[in-house]
Parts: structure tokens; sequence; C-alpha cells
């Protein structure tokens, strides 16, 4: 109803009894909800008066997932990205819709990406040792999964795929995404391949499931 707009800022919001009786829900169960919002900031209750909306929350399912090239490429308006790890010697553990030829080893770096104070995406990129040494901090820092390795001096790209899923944040999702355990999140699985058949990046994404979207142009 907030986020809809339908009970607008400054508005009076039903009582717990009318509100139960609309839902067919308990009051108890009412009562735990309004404490969410108003632990959020979004409601205020005010004794003898009623409960009244302060807040609406920014736009949600703002974090498109691309679906072509281009769009991949593109950083999104406002975020940053956290380096949370770097660690040599590794192989990706899952590999989807590749045929090209594994690195003999590979870098890992694990990212959490921000907008507005809240982290929307944690990510774990695989990229060829060999090429690590052409990228810099700042590129880690500033740049998506497949902008870095786009970008890298004299490596031509062949190929590249996408395959998106559904879950449940497990404990370290959880815990890496500032949200509840088991709630839904995305899993965006991405490779590279270069042109001499080499898979030289592998990226595994994990998005918060409240603010992703896939849009694809069917005609």
């Amino acid at each position: 109803m907030i986020a809809s707009g339908e009970w607008q800022v400054g508005s009076q919001i039903p009582t717990v009894e009318e509100l139960a009786a609309e839902y067919g829900v308990a009051r108890a169960t009412v009562r735990q909800a309004l404490g969410i919002l108003n632990g959020e900031g979004l409601i205020e209750r005010y004794r003898a008066k009623g409960t009244f909306v302060t807040y609406r929350p920014q736009e949600q399912l703002w974090c498109e997932v691309e679906t072509d090239w281009s769009g991949l490429l593109r950083s999104r308006s406002g975020a940053t990205i956290e380096l949370l790890s770097e660690e040599t010697g590794h192989q990706p553990p899952n590999i989807i819709q590749s045929d090209g030829e594994r690195a003999r080893s590979y870098r890992r770096f694990r990212r959490r990406h921000w907008r507005e104070g809240k982290p929307f995406l944690l990510a774990d990129t695989y990229l060829d040792e060999a090429l690590c040494k052409r990228i810099s901090h700042e590129d880690l820092v500033t740049k998506t999964a497949l902008s870095l390795v786009a970008d890298i001096r004299g490596l031509k790209i062949a190929g590249a795929s996408q395959t998106l899923t559904i879950g449940a944040a497990d404990v370290l999702t959880a815990k890496g995404l500032q949200v509840p355990l088991n709630v839904p999140v995305a899993y965006v699985h991405r490779t590279v391949i270069s042109d001499s058949g080499r898979l030289v990046m592998v990226s595994d994404g994990t998005y918060r499931g409240d603010v992703v979207r896939l849009d694809i142009k069917l005609k």
C-alpha cells in the first residue's frame, strides 16, 4: 500500500481492527506488521490520533539485469563497489554453458555493490591469472565484471553468456546483502571467452530479490 502510493505520505491508515477484518488475519498479525513498518520509519503511531504514513520507500525493482552486451557494460547510476577480498590460485567451482578452455589458474575477486547505502549485489569474479597484471585497484572498485574484462588491453572477446536463476539467501548471502535468511535472491552466472578459445572470466553474482528485474523485448 505504501510502496504503491495507495497510502500517501501524511495520510492516516485504517485501524488494526479494520485491517484485520479486511485481510482476514488476526489483530496480533496486523500489530506485528505495523511494528515492522514503524521500525523502518514508514509510519508513525500517535496516541489517540491514529497511525500515519511518514515516508514512501524509494523505487523498488530498479536493478535491471541487462540482456545485451552493451547494456551489461554500463555501470549502474549511483552505485559503488566494495572490494571484499582478492585471492590467487582458484578455479571457478561452477561453469554453465561454456565451451571455453579453462585457464591454468584464476584470481578470485569478491566484491559487494552498493546503492543508496544498501548492498544489492554480492559477486565472485574469477579472472584468468595471466590477465590480472593488466587491471588496477581503481578498475576493481569502479567497473562491473564484464566492463573489467572488456577493457583489458590486447584482449579480444569472442563470446559471452549469462544464466539467471532464482533461489533463497543462505547464511553468508543474508549477511552480505543485509537481508533476512531465506528471502528470494537472483543468481546471475556470466562467462566470457577470448578469441583464442580460453575461458577468461567467470562471474557468480547474487542480487537482492527485492530490487532486481528482467526486461526482455519479445517483438
